[in-house]
């Protein structure tokens, strides 16, 4: 049976069954979610294995770089500690989130081609793996950001119900550009060291450790970066802020054309993502 499955896969029988296929790819996830879910905790437990905090040890680390950061930049830019910390805390971490899904996206086939060369379990359980290993993270993190909204009193004008929704459009987005740079990083080997360095990049031309207000509003260079609409959508909340309609108009957007186009870029290419691992 998984032989006849694995001819299928790599066999081309036109478009429309190529499409069909994917489809179904998709469907089997949902029934090997729990399998997802099994990988991705594994991988937090076994990447830690013998520590005693755990992935506690990067929120501690990234909880030192809020401090520092926030107290250096704050008496830089001459904006007060009890404005700049929570906004920096924030980015931070949900920046942390979106440069963790995009680059360990790069290795989601690479690392599972043992499995995917000798069963027939469905693709999208390993993005699905990526993305939920990332928020498995951020849960850990979290206690960054119930810190700040407790110390700094935040807590009263927070909307987490508008953060939440916001994250839901930001994952929703990060998926489809991890399953792109994935399936890329499956044919091209030097494709993760491109998108690294395009992360690196991002995190200093999206506000994260720097406040919009230095731009005019609606500026090109926050309106054309999808980064600077996906942490705000998430941050703006929970500062008690409002969020623009424009961003989630982007998100919407961005979902609706990146999952078209990832869905079809896989369709075309799920019968040979094995042969280039």
């Amino acid at each position: 049976m998984e032989s006849a499955q694995h001819m299928l896969r790599t066999g081309r029988r036109g478009p429309l069954f190529e499409f069909s296929m994917a489809f179904r790819d998709l469907a089997a996830s949902w029934d090997r979610r729990g399998l997802a879910w099994s990988l991705a905790w594994h991988d937090v437990v076994s990447r830690y294995r013998g520590s005693i905090l755990g992935p506690f040890w990067i929120t501690i680390s990234m909880g030192l770089m809020v401090l520092g950061i926030g107290l250096l930049y704050a008496r830089l830019f001459g904006i007060s500690v009890t404005e700049f910390m929570p906004f920096v805390a924030m980015g931070i971490v949900f920046f942390g989130l979106m440069s963790g899904t995009v680059n360990e996206g790069c290795e989601t086939f690479v690392q599972a081609a043992k499995m995917l060369s000798q069963t027939s379990l469905p693709m999208f359980a390993f993005v699905w793996r990526t993305v939920l290993r990332n928020l498995i993270n951020l849960a850990h993190h979290l206690v960054i950001i119930i810190g700040v909204l407790l110390v700094f009193g935040l807590w009263r004008q927070a909307n987490p119900l508008l953060a939440l929704a916001g994250l839901a459009l930001t994952v929703i987005n990060l998926a489809w550009i991890s399953m792109l740079v994935g399936i890329a990083s499956a044919r091209f080997r030097d494709i993760p060291q491109f998108v690294m360095s395009v992360m690196q990049f991002a995190i200093f031309m999206t506000p994260v450790f720097w406040k919009p207000d230095a731009f005019p509003e609606r500026h090109a260079f926050l309106t054309l970066n999808p980064f600077y609409h996906m942490l705000t959508a998430i941050r703006a909340p929970l500062l008690g802020e409002t969020v623009d309609p424009l961003s989630y108009g982007v998100l919407i957007v961005m979902a609706l054309a990146g999952w078209s186009l990832t869905f079809w870029l896989f369709a075309m290419t799920r019968r040979r993502i094995v042969h280039y691992l």
